[in-house]
């Protein structure tokens, strides 16, 4: 039952292809790191490969018809692709599903102070981070200001090498008795990841000159006043590119590899298929880190309208026949899983656990100890699976994350199989999920662009 490393069986070809898709991968980190980013890259990808706005389409009464390419995006946060079958699409779709947000601190409404001749902004951390793992540490600015006027500024500070750097500060060493002495958990609390974005007084002012100098700053380069902030999305994030990790160059080290190392080889592998039996589908979203809320997460109807809407201009919509696709489908939730780490070897059940290099993870369920929260996919569909992976040589292995009573963790795949459809949770095994800095296998990222892709092909 042991899986073989999957390093050993590549050839000089695959090796090459394996590389390739690494330095695209990487690629997609840097120019993605906030949601919106992503959305932006993964659209300029998919009219690269032909394909249409939905939304123009059905401005314009245009009809689908078998080979087409469309795609339709939400609130600039959530995106889906479909690329239309030879079957209709009342038999269902096969569907790649990711989310494409990740953990980081979120600037607050009413963020910027002084104190002590520094200026900060207030932070409420979004998703589940160790607060400890944020500090001393170069830190980078992404987001977008909407001003009153209606128009929309982006803000990207500290990813250029000409670009200054923010941080949140720590308590040196010497003076850190009292805080050593605390759970990991309060070391650093919530209230103190404030970022340092400034010392320099503004020349003239008497009262909080350094907020002054920072906001005299904002104006210049954005046309940014302080109430934009209350109508800004700024996400504090990890300053710096993807980097190959280990001497040997294997791995993948970066900002966001949970959830868009799976994002990534869903959209590559969508975007290598062409004229499929059954309609395809990469669906992108929002918001799965706190839950899939929102309207832009995995729990709104986004998806939904947008298959009725591709019906209505394919084979015709009605009620039932959009039951009839959504029961009828076949799902790839698509979702990092927790890479076994021998430094902290007591957390994991060593037989079911995932292995960096031993290629795509399969999570028959997630959830927490009794599997409360889980989707537990259906013996028959992982007999599919199997077969479909051994049929086309592809390294794959099976886990749970982490032992029974150790924790858990869920994906979007519970949302999906509401409707009535298969749904299995797979995708890449990854180090330090949820910290600022996370660590997979080339190798892995490689066989699971390769068995989307063939899941895609096959019904």
């Amino acid at each position: 039952m042991e899986r073989e490393n999957a390093w050993k069986k590549y050839s000089e070809e695959q090796l090459e292809e394996l590389e390739n898709l690494s330095d695209s991968y990487r690629k997609f980190l840097d120019k993605g790191k906030t949601e919106r980013e992503c959305v932006k890259e993964i659209v300029k990808q998919a009219e690269k490969a032909g394909y249409k706005d939905l939304a123009k389409l059905i401005s314009k009464g245009k009809k689908l018809k078998s080979g087409d390419k469309v795609y339709a995006v939400n609130m600039k946060k959530s995106v889906v692709l479909f690329q239309i079958g030879k079957k209709p699409m009342e038999q269902g779709l096969n569907i790649l599903g990711a989310h494409i947000d990740s953990p980081r601190l979120d600037v607050k409404q009413n963020p910027l102070y002084e104190d002590s001749d520094f200026a900060y902004l207030d932070t409420h951390y979004y998703g589940g981070i160790k607060k400890y793992q944020w500090v001393a540490m170069p830190l980078a600015i992404h987001g977008a200001v909407a001003k009153k006027d209606g128009s929309v500024v982006e803000v990207s500070i500290g990813e250029e090498d000409k670009d200054p750097v923010v941080c949140v500060t720590d308590l040196l060493i010497h003076l850190s008795g009292e805080q050593l002495e605390k759970k990991a958990a309060k070391v650093i609390e919530g209230e103190q990841l404030d970022i340092l974005v400034g010392s320099r007084p503004l020349e003239g002012e008497e009262k909080d000159a350094v907020k002054a100098g920072i906001l005299k700053l904002l104006k210049e380069k954005y046309g940014m006043e302080e109430e934009d902030f209350l109508s800004a999305e700024l996400e504090i994030v990890p300053a710096g590119k993807a980097r190959n990790a280990g001497m040997d160059s294997s791995m993948v080290m970066a900002y966001g590899q949970d959830d868009r190392v799976c994002a990534y080889t869903s959209l590559a592998a969508m975007l290598a298929v062409e004229k499929p039996e059954k309609t395809t589908c990469c669906l992108l979203v929002d918001k799965e880190e706190i839950g899939s809320v929102g309207a832009t997460g995995m729990q709104s109807k986004f998806f939904e309208n947008t298959v009725a809407e591709v019906m209505n201009l394919a084979d015709g919509y009605s009620e039932l026949a959009l039951r009839r696709c959504l029961a009828n489908s076949r799902m790839l939730s698509s979702d990092v899983s927790a890479g076994f780490d021998p430094s902290f070897a007591g957390c994991f059940e060593k037989k079911n656990a995932a292995y960096l290099g031993r290629g795509m993870v399969f999570n028959k369920f997630t959830g927490a100890r009794g599997k409360s929260g889980s989707n537990d996919a259906n013996a028959e569909y992982l007999g599919v699976i199997r077969n479909m992976m051994d049929q086309e040589h592809i390294s794959y292995q099976t886990a749970e994350l982490g032992k029974v009573d150790q924790g858990g963790g869920g994906t979007i795949a519970y949302i999906l199989a509401l409707y009535g459809m298969e749904v299995i949770d797979c995708g890449v095994a990854v180090l330090n999920m949820h910290a600022p800095w996370e660590v997979t296998s080339k190798a892995d990222i490689y066989d699971t662009k390769k068995g989307y892709e063939k899941k895609k092909k096959n019904a």
